[in-house]
């Protein structure tokens, strides 16, 4: 491995561990948790390639004690966890950006999430269609293996066959993957809530619609949500041992 490249990966190990500490600091657990462990791995991938016996001293030590504090917030999240005590807030400021749905939902995915459950009333205009389809996307990369979602929202009742349709089309997508969508109506329905079933609830207060609209279709962010600008809204997170299955 050349210099530049081990420069490369060592400031990357920095920067993403930097982070780390600032998300623990916040307490927001899960978060700083997946950056001590990406920085963890890239640490040691610098060991790996580090010939100077100083230099990897040095690595070792930050290493272990990297671990250590991963270690320690690991015991913490499941003792939380365990009490039925954990809750996390995230305000998302106006205008914001960072925010896509991989960086808040990931967190609380792993390979135990088999069924999703997604009640939110305004999955009803196309863009809001479109936005569910992009949380569908992020589910079916992985890590967890999806099963069955199950979407609850209110119906447009301005004859909009495009709510309907578009629906019916991502279901029909999603069984190539062997995900059953379950698509049902309430004209009751307010709350907005996410649950995963390992147990984690995260509610959102604009739901999935929280992305400002982009000047225009070839504009930055457009695509690519973790460049798109937000609403304001509040992102509330819980952990309860037993979800409820319906």
């Amino acid at each position: 491995m050349s210099q530049s490249v081990l420069a490369g990966m060592e400031n990357s190990a920095v920067t993403v561990l930097k982070r780390a500490i600032e998300l623990d600091n916040e307490s927001r657990l899960p978060d700083a948790l997946v950056c001590y462990q990406e920085g963890i791995h890239l640490l040691m991938e610098v060991l790996k390639a580090t010939k100077e016996e100083a230099k990897k001293v040095h690595y070792r030590k930050k290493i272990a004690d990297y671990m250590d504090r991963a270690e320690k917030i690991k015991e913490q999240l499941n003792d939380l966890k365990e009490k039925g005590k954990y809750h996390e807030q995230i305000k998302i400021p106006d205008d914001a950006t960072g925010f896509c749905y991989e960086k808040l939902f990931k967190p609380y995915l792993d390979s135990f999430v088999t069924e999703v459950w997604v009640e939110d009333p305004y999955i009803r205009h196309v863009h809001q269609v479109y936005n569910f389809l992009k949380f569908c996307e992020m589910l079916v990369k992985g890590p967890c293996s999806v099963k069955t979602i199950h979407l609850l929202t209110s119906l447009d009742n301005a004859g909009n066959v495009q709510q309907t349709s578009g629906l019916e089309e991502i279901k029909q997508s999603l069984q190539r993957y062997n995900i059953t969508l379950e698509v049902k109506y309430s004209p009751s329905i307010h709350d907005r809530e996410i649950r995963f079933n390992n147990g984690w609830i995260i509610k959102i207060g604009r739901g999935l619609d929280y992305f400002k609209k982009t000047q225009s279709r070839f504009s930055i962010g457009y695509c690519d949500f973790d460049l798109r600008h937000c609403h304001e809204t509040t992102v509330d997170i819980f952990h309860v041992k037993h979800t409820k299955n319906t």
